[in-house]
Order: structure tokens, then C-alpha cells, then sequence
């Protein structure tokens, strides 16, 4: 009968351990998420046109859903967000021609994805 009590205790103690490193990882990405989002919104205030300082001064990271308690963060800009895409890709003008495009969202977008990829498996990785 001890057999049989030691194999359940086994499979509480294997349970928790797995329950707590879960719960380390959540909470590393979570932190992670938000420590890129930070930093990808204050390089897109540094890099940004800055014609209008409305639009170089506006972008923000917000959490994306506090329900789901993800970590997962859009980086947008919160007072200018028409203007993003047409200074990104540039438009049609009243005359009939085209404004240079300034890819400016685009660089920053890939810089801190691979960022926090990396950052992620790395800190995973130091929990113990």
C-alpha cells in the first residue's frame, strides 16, 4: 500500500514543481514583453520624423489585453496614429504625385521582436 502512496506523492511533488516553473516563465515573458514594448516605443520617439513633434512625441506601449494577462503589448502612437502609415509608406498627393516614403516602424518592429525573442530563451533559461 506505501508503493502506491509514494507514487501519488511523487506525482504532487512532480505537479507542483511544474506549476511553479510555469508560472516563473509566464511571468519572465510578461515581464520581457513589457520591458520591449518600453523600449521599442522610446526608440520610435527618437527615430520618427520630426516635422510634427505631436507625431515623434505620441508613441506609446500599452498592454494589449489585461483580461488574457499575457504579456502581450501593441507599441502605437496615440496622438497621430493617421500619420504612421503615411509616413511609413508614403501617399498620393493632390497634384497627382507620390511623397517619399520614411520607413521609420518598420526597422524598430524587427529590432525588438528579435530582441525579445532572445531576451525570452535567455532568461528561461537562467531559471533554476
Amino acid at each position: 500500500a506505501t508503493k502506491g502512496g509514494q507514487i501519488m506523492d511523487l506525482e504532487k511533488e512532480l505537479a507542483a514543481i511544474l506549476d511553479d516553473y510555469t508560472e516563473e516563465v509566464n511571468q519572465t515573458v510578461k515581464e520581457v514583453a513589457s520591458e520591449s514594448a518600453k523600449r521599442a516605443a522610446n526608440e520610435l520617439k527618437q527615430t520618427s520624423p520630426r516635422r510634427r513633434p505631436r507625431y515623434y512625441k505620441g508613441w506609446k506601449a500599452t498592454p494589449k489585453s489585461l483580461i488574457s494577462g499575457r504579456g502581450e503589448y501593441v507599441v502605437h502612437n496615440a496622438k497621430d496614429y493617421r500619420l504612421a502609415h503615411l509616413l511609413e509608406f508614403g501617399h498620393v498627393l493632390r497634384n497627382g504625385g507620390r511623397t517619399k516614403a520614411i520607413p521609420h516602424i518598420k526597422p524598430v518592429e524587427e529590432k525588438y521582436t528579435d530582441e525579445f525573442y532572445r531576451d525570452t530563451i535567455k532568461k528561461i533559461k537562467a531559471i533554476k
